[in-house]
């Protein structure tokens, strides 16, 4: 395949942290007259601990990443106590609690303070976890969540017993991962860039050769060239998905438990003169059929931030007709760039365009991609469409918006407006360096 949807790379990149979630005060736009917010417990669905080992040593201990976070950052939320109760564990496995945990008399129950709650989940607990002593492979237990917050429209939030857990598994085999990158930002075009790829196994068993996949956005090349490795793309005739280098290799170095192996050479990025907003998503798997333990750190994504530019553009027409003639009257979206421009983070489309039309007329063909959008507070008896773009805007992208408006009565200068903005919301286009063309003119009926 020649290129995979930012939905897909997504997805790869979320397998850095799979993590189970839970809302109970609703949603924090649910209404606007009510804000609300949601206190949430981040925690893996599974969890695989090794079998100790048969010499009577115990088994080593692998870290468990927890914590809260919110979802209105209208809302101050302090003071987060997650309760984390083990017992479901008994026979199978143990825990050592960090210093921010402090357990019940029986070593069961602790509840451990995360402080202050973002709204952007990062780790504020770190259990140690371990196969209890005689505990088979395959043997299973269950570690459960509650907790609670100040803060929010009702000055707590809080999850209820049960809603959360997380399954622990007695298992032995390779557990590869790669090494998690810093994300850059200010990255001038024409400048190479070392991939941190190291090659980890926290198994207990080798790993007898691994696979590699590598998926790069357009604005990025890769360009060391592995002999065991395929390429393809980027596909920039594809006008729906963003163009993508997609990469796989097949190497067969052991890598021991305890070990960690590098690339035969370094893996390098070339950020390219139409570079902006782009991502490398890579990931690591035990060669055959082998099982990882834990894929949780098997992938990663790497924000690669460009200083480029993107010049969006829109332009208008002028028409004339009779009343009752129907006539073209759209714009069309250019970008001049030189960069391409994508959300790699959430595959949403970047511009959006308004359009109101002119006075005096109605729409009675509108492009696919167009929609009724709301009254203008100006004049909120003049029709209004949002009009967006496929998830990437290629340099030198041109589209046509062909809208065929009936006149319904002559207006002469009926001048309607088109505007592209920030699909997002967003007061403007930080990347975009002229700000004057971002809007045009419809007129129908000029006089000049």
């Amino acid at each position: 395949m020649s290129s995979v949807s930012v939905g897909r790379v997504m997805r790869r990149g979320a397998c850095a942290g799979v993590v189970g979630a839970l809302v109970v005060a609703g949603a924090a736009f649910a209404d606007d007259s009510a804000p609300s917010d949601g206190l949430e417990i981040q925690a893996p669905y599974e969890q695989a601990v090794t079998v100790a080992p048969g010499d009577g040593t115990a088994a080593q201990y692998r870290s468990l990443a927890l914590g809260l976070q919110h979802y209105n950052s209208d809302f101050t939320v302090t003071d987060g106590k997650l309760t984390v109760d083990v017992s479901g564990l008994a026979g199978v496995a143990e825990v050592a609690w960090p210093d921010n945990c402090v357990p019940d008399a029986a070593g069961t129950v602790a509840v451990c303070d995360t402080g202050d709650v973002p709204v952007r989940y990062t780790p504020q607990v770190q259990l140690k976890v371990r196969a209890a002593a005689g505990a088979a492979v395959g043997a299973q237990g269950a570690i459960e969540y509650s907790a609670t917050a100040t803060g929010g429209p009702d000055g707590t939030l809080t999850v209820p017993e049960y809603s959360a857990e997380t399954s622990v598994t007695v298992a032995s085999g390779p557990d590869l991962g790669v090494t998690a990158p810093q994300d850059v930002t200010g990255v001038a075009p024409g400048t190479d860039l070392t991939v941190p790829f190291t090659v980890t196994n926290t198994g207990n068993e080798t790993a007898h050769g691994f696979s590699v996949k590598l998926w790069a956005t357009y604005g990025l090349d890769v360009t060391t060239r592995y002999p065991e490795c395929t390429y393809t793309g980027p596909d920039v005739d594809d006008a729906q998905y963003p163009a993508m280098t997609y990469v796989t290799c097949s190497f067969d170095t052991d890598v021991a438990p305890g070990a960690a192996v590098e690339l035969p050479e370094p893996l390098r990025l070339a950020v390219t003169d139409h570079a902006l907003y782009e991502r490398f998503d890579y990931e690591v798997e035990p060669a055959g059929d082998v099982t990882d333990l834990d894929t949780s750190d098997n992938g990663r994504a790497w924000h690669i931030s460009a200083d480029n530019t993107a010049d969006f553009a829109v332009h208008g027409t002028e028409v004339s007709g009779a009343a009752g003639d129907t006539v073209t009257a759209g714009f069309r979206f250019v970008n001049r760039g030189p960069a391409w421009v994508a959300d790699v983070a959430s595959g949403d489309p970047v511009p959006a365009i308004d359009y109101y039309l002119p006075p005096g007329t109605t729409a009675t063909s509108v492009p696919s991609t167009c929609r009724t959008g709301s009254p203008s507070a100006d004049d909120p008896a003049v029709p209004h469409y949002v009009c967006t773009l496929p998830t990437w805007t290629r340099p030198d992208l041109k589209v046509d918006f062909p809208f065929r408006l009936r006149v319904d009565q002559v207006v002469p200068d009926a001048t309607g407006r088109v505007t592209v903005r920030p699909y997002d919301g967003s007061p403007s286009f930080a990347f975009d360096p002229d700000t004057g063309n971002n809007s045009a003119k419809v007129v129908v009926n000029p006089t000049d």
